[in-house]
């Protein structure tokens, strides 16, 4: 007997209007939980009164319009996050090498790739390697592999700093933020100045992505530049020649090491929150030579990141709590069908801690979000809400003002190209935005697809990666 879902599609297919079905579906590139809307749009001459051109979506076999959902996650979209992903590079690339509104001579500015750690919490199972890149064991007297699932969890889970790990990731953001003015402060220890003149003659810039490592804790990658005083504009001056590639670095390993964030708590006590020993600082090369950190070797690392999550590191992709738990609100499924909360299972009551489908390192993590959530000097930092995420509750990706092209501009100048493709394919002339008036009005339906239009997308997607694939190994 065939599955639902296949009853679902052989019922699509036989639909008098497959076709625009499918092309909707086609349209959004295999996004996997598109957003479903109800209404119509209608442009109308105001000089004449004519109505150039009308939609509404009871024409739609499905009764709605299709929007691709946009989220970055690779682990809930795969379709969406690869498009972020592409975003996320050609904003750190533009940065590097211009384009982009980005003038060109910022490949000769100052620029590295700084890599910013979490401190230790306690010992974890590693693969510690010797200067020759030789694995050695670990503290346990085990070789792990890489795919170990033991590889980040504590060696003592006993003494193991649970509440320092959950606040270091609630306060990271901050501390990257600490970080960022000491940067100031030590480029201008550095050159003679005082902050003041410091600013006068050259501005910092940076675009960063965060990264959960095995052990449940955030770091950072970052691109950090020299500019002159106004950015990169194409009316500004390059930074002065005294303001070097090893002055930026040697500031940026001192400010390291002054940024903290204290926290004073009756609950866990006095904390100083602080980058740890690990820092890296490289400088990025230009495209073409044989350095391991070229500008479009950096571009593509970053990108990668962007579209991670914490699920990274073994824990959830999703709220972890529903509204009957929490006041959270449920997720849905197609047609409003209400989704089992992963705390309760859609009961109302929270499931016990040891049911949750992850690890026990992350699982304790997690508890110890709740735990300490529930303390009124911890409020502020909704640690319940962000239990999923560890208690990091930042954004995975930022950049400074003047680094670079924005995130909304890339998606403006794709949304603008597409609008034409599309009145371009339609036979429709050019509106003029003095004498063009377009009314709408949309209502919110619901997200996802139907089981078989679920499948439909599915082969969407899998043909776009077998595409790409063709093309990556040298294909025509």
């Amino acid at each position: 007997m065939a599955s639902p879902a296949v009853r679902d599609l052989l019922h699509l297919v036989n639909h008098p209007d497959f076709e625009r079905a499918h092309q909707q579906i086609e349209r959004l590139g295999g996004c996997t939980e598109p957003v479903r809307l109800t209404g119509n749009t209608t442009s109308v001459d105001t000089t004449t009164g004519e109505v150039l051109r009308s939609y509404t979506t009871t024409d739609e076999p499905t009764g709605s319009m299709h929007t691709a959902c946009g989220n970055r996650r690779s682990s809930r979209c795969p379709a969406c996050s690869r498009i972020y992903a592409a975003d996320t590079y050609h904003l750190i690339r533009a940065g590097l090498t211009g384009g982009k509104t980005v003038p060109d001579t910022v490949r000769t500015h100052p620029r590295v790739f700084a890599t910013l750690t979490a401190p230790s919490f306690g010992p974890v199972h590693n693969r510690p390697t010797t200067p020759g890149g030789d694995v050695r064991p670990c503290r346990c007297r085990k070789f792990h592999e890489p795919t170990d699932t033991l590889l980040g969890t504590p060696l003592n889970p006993v003494t193991y700093d649970y509440a320092g790990a959950v606040l270091f990731n609630a306060h990271a953001s901050a501390l990257w933020a600490r970080f960022t003015t000491y940067l100031r402060r030590e480029i201008a220890a550095r050159l003679g100045m005082t902050q003041k003149a410091a600013r006068a003659v050259l501005r910092v810039s940076f675009a960063k992505v965060a990264e959960y490592q095995k052990r449940g804790l955030v770091h950072f990658h970052a691109v950090i530049r020299l500019d002159g005083p106004d950015g990169p504009d194409g009316n500004t001056q390059p930074p002065p020649s005294y303001a070097t590639v090893a002055v930026l670095a040697d500031a940026i390993r001192a400010a390291a090491s002054r940024a903290r964030v204290t926290i004073e708590s009756d609950a866990v006590g006095e904390r100083e929150l602080v980058w740890g020993e690990q820092l890296d600082v490289r400088e990025i090369a230009a495209f073409g030579t044989d350095a391991e950190f070229t500008d479009q070797a950096v571009a593509a690392y970053v990108a990668k990141y962007a579209t991670k999550s914490a699920d990274a590191s073994g824990t959830l992709d999703r709220a972890l709590f529903c509204r009957p738990c929490q006041g959270r609100g449920a997720t849905l499924l197609p047609h409003g069908t209400p989704l089992p909360c992963t705390a309760c299972g859609g009961t109302g009551q929270a499931r016990p801690m040891p049911r949750l489908a992850v690890a026990r390192h992350v699982r304790q993590m997690i508890r110890t979000c709740w735990e300490l959530g529930k303390l009124a000097e911890f409020a502020h930092l909704k640690l319940w809400k962000w239990a999923h995420m560890l208690g990091f509750r930042g954004h995975f990706s930022t950049k400074s003002r003047c680094y670079s092209v924005t995130l909304g501009a890339l998606r403006d100048a794709r949304r603008a190209w597409r609008t034409d493709q599309a009145r371009a394919q339609a036979g429709l002339p050019e509106p003029d935005p003095g004498t063009t008036l377009v009314v709408g009005h949309w209502a919110y339906q619901g997200s996802g697809y139907s089981p078989g239009a679920g499948l439909l997308a599915a082969t969407v997607w899998h043909r776009r990666q077998l595409e790409w694939q063709f093309v990556a190994e040298g294909g025509c």
